[in-house]
């Protein structure tokens, strides 16, 4: 798909200017974001994705922003902007523990920050759900199989660091499959609460409803009852020897 970039100083007027300061917000605060884009280097953006907002195109949104495809001199980057009617005053903790995850090789990489914007490593790829829906036979069980026990693998290491990810019970919507496979949106991750990353995502890709399911139609997975006998062990002994405990019982 041909990606067609909007200069940063043309982002004046709407529909392109609402999502700058979306839900609403004055010229005033138009002007000052855009000046605030452009003290971090954020040269374009194109408004393209699977999301709408009114009429415009975007990667992303949730409660705290809204995330677009931007160019930070000729690299592609992904920019978060923070929602105007947003309960975070701005963007600082969120961007200090991405900066905590990508020292263990996790989440798209940090490039900046400012009080209303993360600028992001951008990753080409789909959204796991759709990813696996895409998937066409049982030959393609390895690849599944795969996939899952690098997001287990990253969910050990923030279980490890105590960086609770928050959403992963909601697995369609917080990995990119691309080149590589990245957990993304931490923006309602914390330190300061018991962390449940390998318990969540286990239980959305082998016990919940939704995509568990369409796991289940690509390989036999174990009884529900033995998963969450192994799963309540690692959570009471979050030690690695539970993990691969757990690993062994979904055969992955």
């Amino acid at each position: 798909m041909k990606q067609s970039f909007v200069k940063i100083s043309r982002i004046t007027e709407p529909p392109y200017s609402d999502i700058l300061v979306y839900p609403k917000g004055t010229k005033a605060q138009t002007k000052s974001r855009i000046k605030e884009l452009q003290n971090l280097g954020v040269e374009s953006i194109s408004f393209q994705g699977e999301l709408k907002i009114g009429t415009t195109s975007v990667l992303g949104k949730g409660y705290v922003g809204i995330v677009v495809l931007g160019k930070l001199g000729r690299k592609k980057i992904a920019v978060k902007i923070r929602r105007s009617d947003s309960p975070r005053k701005n963007l600082k903790k969120e961007a200090k523990l991405l900066q905590i995850t990508n020292r263990c090789g996790i989440g798209p990489k940090l490039i900046d920050f400012s009080k209303n914007f993360l600028v992001m490593e951008y990753l080409d790829g789909e959204k796991i759900g759709k990813w696996i829906s895409n998937l066409k036979s049982k030959k393609d069980s390895s690849q599944i199989k795969a996939v899952i026990k690098k997001v287990l693998e990253d969910c050990y290491k923030l279980d490890m660091i105590s960086l609770d990810h928050g959403e992963l019970s909601r697995m369609p919507k917080h990995v990119i499959i691309g080149k590589k496979i990245t957990i993304i949106d931490f923006e309602s991750s914390s330190m300061e609460r018991r962390v449940s990353n390998v318990t969540s995502a286990t239980q959305a890709f082998f016990i919940g409803s939704g995509i568990s399911k369409t796991v289940n139609d690509f390989y036999k997975i174990p009884r529900k009852e033995k998963i969450i006998s192994v799963l309540r062990r690692y959570k009471q002994d979050q030690t690695r020897k539970n993990f691969e405990n757990l690993l062994k019982i979904l055969k992955i």
